[in-house]
């Protein structure tokens, strides 16, 4: 197996030099970075890590707590969360719960025994046991996506994006507006944007219908049967409309609509929120909300490193977003 002391030997330089260009840290010329950096690739050598982190009591790894890592906002929240992180030479070390409460506890205290330096959770609900759980660990932590009492956290602006969302659709003349949620243990999908629905409803004169609103749990699937539910639940009193809590739902909803013969948007209007590549190129194109993922995991990044540095932090960032008017309204 390959040692630091033999690239040292091939690259001709001492072993500290060779630590230095590994870890990014003190000076070497670019000639002997570039041949350090040769060897080390034609090599295939891997430092050591548990011998460093011996020595600094640090691993280089960040721990990051996803509730779905095949969906969009997963991959584009860990590239940006990635981009911060790869430039300070940590490495990040993913976990997916399957939109698992426990698991989330699970996985908050498995990272705390594999020695990672912080962690990263984008949460899908907020309990006791869960918070008992971070502050355990006695870590670096931040909460992406859901305000943790006590804890920093980059978060959406769920509420006004819904009311925004329900606004545009009641001024354009659409009164009987169906919504399709989440479970509400989801605060921040589940509660806010519900809550904002129902509130700006009423600010607009027009009633909240518990027939008009189907629970589904963030799949295409299920807005396709929240969809199937709302309509056998009204009868002949349809909606002229139907908001949705998450693109992926949204197109499941529109599949139904479509398959029962309801053109979109002329019977029945759709609206969704996340932006997903999917609401693009879908017939007709879903009108959304645009979170900025990408831009959200990189500040959670930052923020966890200042932690990392006994710097001072925002305790909360909201994330702005943007409104798509597309042909499904």
């Amino acid at each position: 197996m390959t040692t630091i002391n033999d690239i040292a030997k091939m690259a001709n330089v001492s072993r500290t030099t060779v630590s230095r260009v590994l870890n990014n840290s003190g000076y070497a010329s670019e000639e002997v970075r570039k041949r350090i950096l040769r060897i080390v690739e034609e090599t295939g050598y891997m430092p050591i890590v548990s011998a460093k982190s011996l020595r600094t009591k640090k691993s280089g790894v960040i721990g990051v707590i996803l509730p779905k890592i095949s969906t969009e906002t997963s991959s584009r929240v860990v590239g940006g969360i990635n981009e911060v992180l790869s430039r300070e030479n940590f490495q990040i070390l993913l976990t997916d719960t399957e939109l698992d409460r426990e698991k989330e506890i699970e996985y908050v205290r498995l990272l705390k025994s594999r020695q990672v330096d912080g962690i990263i959770l984008l949460s899908t609900n907020v309990n006791d046991r869960l918070i008992r759980a971070i502050s355990e660990t006695n870590l670096p932590f931040i909460s992406l996506g859901q305000e943790l009492p006590g804890f920093p956290s980059v978060v959406y602006d769920d509420y006004n994006a819904a009311v925004d969302m329900t606004n545009m659709l009641v001024q354009n003349r659409y009164q009987r507006i169906a919504f399709i949620g989440v479970g509400e243990d989801d605060p921040a999908v589940g509660g806010l944007r519900k809550q904002a629905y129902i509130e700006t409803l009423e600010k607009n004169g027009l009633s909240m219908e518990e027939r008009l609103m189907a629970v589904g749990d963030f799949s295409i699937e299920s807005g396709y049967e929240g969809m199937k539910a709302i309509l056998k639940q009204c009868g002949k009193d349809v909606p002229d409309a139907v908001f949705v809590v998450t693109d992926r739902m949204a197109i499941g909803a529109m599949e139904y609509l479509k398959e029962q013969g309801y053109r979109i948007p002329e019977d029945i209007a759709v609206a969704g929120i996340g932006a997903s590549a999917l609401s693009k190129y879908v017939t007709p194109s879903l009108t959304t909300i645009e979170y900025h993922n990408k831009e959200a995991g990189r500040k959670a990044a930052g923020i966890l490193l200042a932690q990392m540095k006994n710097q001072q932090i925002e305790n909360k960032i909201v994330q702005n977003y943007r409104l798509i008017r597309r042909d499904s309204v």
